[in-house]
């Protein structure tokens, strides 16, 4: 019964162990949110006012552009599909790569080859994993990303997005990327970067109530444009990054938080396994005693006799 309970003890201290580490990832989680919400707040100004200069830019003019201008019979479509490098967050890196597996289906049911590429290490280990080709892939910054690290990222998709489709260019860029909505709720969406849909950005500022003011181009709308289209997808992918960051977090402080609640509950259970075999040996050993004064009085009393 002794070694039943050195088991005992011996995992709940291991559990114990366990759930000091899951507490900490936990805080430091929690910590690192509040500073990527900031972040995530602090970028979405930019990347307005530029997504309305590029609409004004778009309905001032009848300039044709990557950037505005749809493609009659669009045949290749690249995807950037941002993960996270570091595991213990859930379900987050799968949601994420589920739905870009659903906008792959859907783009191919479309007639259209998918150029894929990969932001986070378990994005790029799902798709080496089953040997699929992905045209570039980036880590080691998907917990704190910088505006660096957006523009190597944008840098490639707008190479392609420039080039025509025989030369191995693309005629549209989605995103698919983990939303940040609140602490407890992130969603894995996927958004078409570009063409900009021009529809969706009037019926946006129509409800808002805004109207976009009239504007000369110098020296010509298409030279506007093209100086505008880097620093639109930087600025979007930026803001995805951060979003993606902050879900990152949520979702491994509520993973962890689930992990350490697990563990208590353990120590909990194990705790009274512990005390019932303890319980038992103590019970056993005064049943030995018992027996043994029994036995040595039986003894006493015969050899009186």
């Amino acid at each position: 019964m002794g070694a039943q309970l050195r088991v005992y003890k011996r995992r709940i201290q291991a559990v114990t162990a366990t759930k000091k580490i899951t507490k900490a990832m936990e805080m430091i989680a929690a910590s690192r949110i509040v500073k990527a919400q900031r972040k995530v707040a602090a970028s979405k100004p930019y990347a307005t006012e530029l997504t309305r200069a590029v609409t004004a830019v778009a309905t001032g003019s009848s300039a044709k552009h990557p950037l505005t201008t749809e493609v009659e019979a669009p045949t290749r479509a690249a995807v950037l599909l941002v993960t996270s490098d570091r595991g213990l967050a859930g379900g987050y890196s799968s949601n994420a790569i589920k739905a870009a597996e659903r906008l792959r289906e859907r783009l191919a049911s479309e007639g259209k080859e998918v150029d894929t590429y990969i932001v986070g290490r378990k994005g790029v280990a799902y798709y080496g994993f089953r040997e699929r080709k992905v045209e570039d892939s980036w880590t080691g910054f998907t917990d704190n990303p910088a505006y660096s690290d957006a523009k190597s990222v944008a840098a490639p998709l707008i190479e392609a997005i420039r080039k025509e489709t025989a030369e191995g260019g693309v005629d549209e860029l989605h995103i698919v990327f983990t939303e940040f909505v609140s602490m407890m709720t992130q969603n894995a969406v996927d958004d078409r970067m570009l063409p900009l849909s021009l529809d969706e950005v009037a019926e946006e500022n129509t409800r808002k109530g805004e109207i976009l003011p009239l504007f000369d181009f110098e020296p010509s709308a298409e030279d506007v444009l093209d100086a505008l289209l880097p620093r639109y997808v930087e600025s979007r992918i930026y803001n995805a990054l951060l979003q993606a960051a902050a879900s990152e977090h949520a979702a491994r402080r509520r993973a962890m938080k689930s992990a350490t609640d697990n563990a208590g509950d353990l120590i909990k259970s194990l705790s009274r396994l512990a005390n019932a075999a303890r319980q038992a040996e103590i019970t056993q050993e005064i049943s030995e005693i018992v027996g043994g004064a029994s036995a040595l009085a039986d003894a006493t009393a015969g050899s009186d006799k």
